[in-house]
């Protein structure tokens, strides 16, 4: 597989080759087919190539003729597929598999048939505590918006309360399990999440990157709202009752969220870009973004110039190790909400915004005990701005024990 090297103008374009082990010539495969393919395995005859490949919220197992360069889809499952090997007589492939309705299982693929057989595996899938269901929308450009929306069991009158959650990448998709950002711990508190996938999301062709590329804040932002739209207008949801998240670049696109709306009751950005000028140079991945934002492009989409339209209470969670976006960008919002925002902090100090800050951990919060308390005090911020729920007390939100009740079991042990 070989991509071409990206500029603000040209993002990725992954696509496969053949190439003469004796020469290192290079013949093109399957160039006409828009999807991002990673090749897996071959057949064991030589004639074609197995692929895996993101498309329209799955990542299904694709077979590449060599001859005639066609491309045929083995499954259809709502499930994204990884770690695909050929049995040594190419009639079935073993994999790995999972979908948002249960996490990575091992399944057997017949080649032919296109029949999945799931294997036995150490433990039974988890009950999710809720339905999945696919939704869609055509924004003002014709251009055609999906994603996931997972609900609880039962409909409540008046509607669940609504949560979009809007994933990093930016080049990827909602299509596979999650340990990380798992949306049925926040059904199982009655909320509806969204997962949608907005322009640079990969399994829609290249024009779907081409329209976000380089403008993060343009098609992606207003894919989110067209998308959220839509959802709110249905009978099961409660518009009055919203909120958005993300992480990474999900964290920028809640920061950009935050500025330009006020229709959400609460944001949580985690591990988030805010200003692009002191980040670009600061990740660990400044020649990445150096060569596909120009500085024109990084002033025009930085979140941080709208800050004084921020209204909505804002989480802002950020790891110090974090490296690809360096805890200087969640230091800096974290100030600027306090001084700059629409709802700056009062006099005393007093502020509805919060700041979870994690010493020990990265971009990704790895260790389950801060996974558990990330998670704890995500819920409590959307309970208390979205629900109405009075905020709990915050020993107990973290997972820690408050003095007063710490010192009445150091006392009980001493009696005992």
């Amino acid at each position: 597989m070989l991509d071409r090297v990206t500029t603000p103008t040209d993002p990725p374009q992954p696509q496969l080759h053949l190439m003469d082990t004796t020469t290192g010539e290079t013949t093109p495969l399957a160039h006409d087919w828009d999807r991002w393919p990673s090749p897996v395995a071959w057949t064991p005859d030589g004639s074609a190539v197995l692929a895996l490949a993101d498309s329209d919220g799955r990542r299904p197992v694709f077979r590449i003729d060599v001859a005639s360069g066609e491309v045929r889809q083995l499954t259809s499952d709502d499930a994204a597929w990884s770690d695909l090997v050929v049995a040594p007589d190419g009639t079935v492939a073993y994999g790995v598999r999972s979908s948002y309705l249960y996490p990575p299982e091992v399944v057997r693929l017949d080649l032919a048939s296109g029949e999945i057989t799931v294997l036995d595996g150490p433990v039974e899938r988890p009950r999710i505590p809720g339905r999945l269901e696919e939704v869609g929308t055509t924004t003002p450009d014709g251009t055609r918006v999906r994603g996931w929306l997972a609900l609880p069991e039962d409909d409540v009158a008046g509607g669940h309360p609504l949560l979009l959650w809007i994933h990093g990448g930016p080049l990827g998709s909602w299509n596979a399990w999650t340990w990380r950002w798992n949306p049925w711990l926040m059904v199982a508190q009655g909320y509806a999440v969204l997962l949608p996938d907005p322009a640079l999301s990969t399994g829609y062709g290249q024009d779907f990157i081409q329209r976000g590329w380089g403008a993060w804040g343009d098609a992606p932002y207003t894919d989110l709202m067209a998308i959220t739209d839509e959802v709110e207008a249905r009978d099961d949801i409660d518009a009055s009752r919203t909120a958005a998240m993300g992480g990474s670049f999900g964290g920028y696109m809640a920061n950009w969220v935050a500025g330009h709306t006020d229709r959400f009751d609460a944001i949580v950005t985690h591990a988030s870009l805010w200003a692009l000028d002191g980040f670009g140079p600061t990740t660990d991945a400044s020649f990445y973004w150096q060569r596909e934002m120009t500085p024109e492009m990084s002033e025009k989409h930085s979140p941080h110039r709208f800050v004084q339209d921020i209204v909505s209470p804002v989480l802002v969670i950020h790891g110090d190790k974090d490296y690809r976006v360096p805890i200087g960008e969640g230091l800096r919002l974290w100030y600027e909400l306090l001084s700059r925002s629409g709802r700056p902090a009062e006099q005393d100090g007093s502020t509805v915004h919060r700041f979870l800050y994690f010493p020990a951990e990265n971009h990704w919060i790895l260790a389950p005990q801060h996974a558990k308390v990330w998670y704890q005090v995500v819920s409590a911020f959307l309970a208390e701005h979205v629900l109405g729920q009075e905020p709990p007390a915050l020993p107990e939100v973290l997972g820690l024990t408050a003095p007063s009740e710490q010192n009445a079991e150091d006392g009980k042990d001493a009696t005992e």
